[in-house]
């Protein structure tokens, strides 16, 4: 793989993780936090 790409795909990670984190920061609940797992996970899937 080219280095190039594989950095891509760490700092996609990286912002996937970061934006989770913060999602269940975020949350009140158990289940606002399942909803912001979820809707993370479809934003990781739409942008790969």
């Amino acid at each position: 793989m080219n280095t190039g790409v594989k950095m891509i795909g760490r700092i996609v990670v990286l912002v996937s993780v970061a934006a989770a984190l913060l999602g269940l920061a975020a949350c009140n609940t158990v289940a606002g936090a399942g909803r912001d797992i979820t809707d993370s996970a479809q934003a990781v899937k739409r942008a790969l």
